[in-house]
């Protein structure tokens, strides 16, 4: 049958000993990756877990401490506090209740989200990555023992030519694809992905706690009703969400922003909202500008 060796063709041979590469990218993704001129160079990851054990008995965050000081138990942050209007009833009547922003809750959540995100950035580094992209970050809360993971993952690129990033540090975002090609094309560059969580405590007073469960109680609304407590509640987690992440931009813009919440009913007439607002930070760094159409990797004539 004479020689049975096999000629590879060059190029595949250049791909066969150059070092290996993971990403987590899609087929699309990956092509318009290449497309814009950025090497995917290794999938990177950063991991960190958070315990804060303030809703435990005896934590001294539990009703009945300190009702009528808005702002002593969370450093000055949102407070609002609600009396009964009428008057001494029963030991078991509500007779204050109150919204308190937690902000040890929220500076253990950054601390967590800040040191997951620059272990990524870590790994970034040390494969002389100029960027992050198609970045997903994974929160999750481990049962109820107030213990939360915060898991980053992302693939590192190159820019073919490109200077080293600024300050040493890649940028990164959520983007990826025909999302980052159309940002460059409107002339905004990805500069960090951004993220804050804030947290606000309900304890109901006694107009609440009938409403919620449905109850006019005493001398309350036979028609429907707005619950003023929960309302000024959730209408303020998200104000303070879009706060903190605003003071996170240093006059940048957020785009693709998502925001997140959810409930939790700690005791009966207790419950905490936190609400969760990721995004991507951008910068202008020229005019509208279209980007040249794909070149084709698949021809089908």
């Amino acid at each position: 049958m004479g020689d049975s060796s096999l000629e590879l063709p060059e190029a595949a041979v250049r791909r066969l000993e150059s070092p290996a590469f993971s990403s987590g990218l899609t087929v699309p993704d990956f092509a318009a990756c290449l497309d814009l001129g950025l090497q995917p160079v290794g999938l990177v990851q950063g991991f960190c877990v958070m315990r804060w054990g303030w809703y435990g008995a005896g934590s001294g965050y539990m009703r009945g401490i300190n009702p009528y000081a808005p702002g002593a138990q969370n450093n000055g942050g949102y407070a609002e506090t609600y009396r009964c209007p009428h008057g001494f009833v029963s030991n078991e009547h509500r007779m204050w209740g109150q919204n308190v922003e937690q902000t040890w809750v929220e500076e253990a959540w950054s601390e967590g989200y800040g040191s997951a995100y620059r272990r990524m950035l870590d790994e970034a580094e040390s494969l002389g990555a100029h960027g992050v992209i198609g970045v997903t970050d994974r929160i999750n809360p481990l049962a109820d023992t107030g213990t939360t993971e915060f898991h980053f993952l992302g693939t590192a690129v190159k820019v073919e030519d490109g200077p080293p990033p600024a300050g040493g540090v890649p940028w990164t975002t959520y983007l990826a694809g025909q999302r980052l090609t159309k940002s460059i094309e409107a002339g905004f560059m990805p500069v960090a992905v951004v993220a804050t969580m804030a947290s606000v405590r309900v304890w109901a007073y006694c107009m609440t706690e009938y409403l919620m469960e449905g109850s006019r109680g005493w001398g309350g609304p036979t028609s429907p009703y707005e619950v003023e407590q929960v309302s000024k509640a959730h209408m303020a987690v998200r104000q303070l969400a879009r706060k903190q992440v605003r003071q996170q931009l240093s006059g940048d813009t957020l785009h693709g922003a998502r925001i997140e919440v959810a409930n939790r009913e700690l005791s009966q007439g207790d419950e905490v909202i936190d609400c969760t607002l990721r995004g991507n930070r951008m910068r202008r760094f020229k005019d509208f500008d279209d980007v040249p159409p794909p070149r084709p990797t698949v021809r089908l004539t």
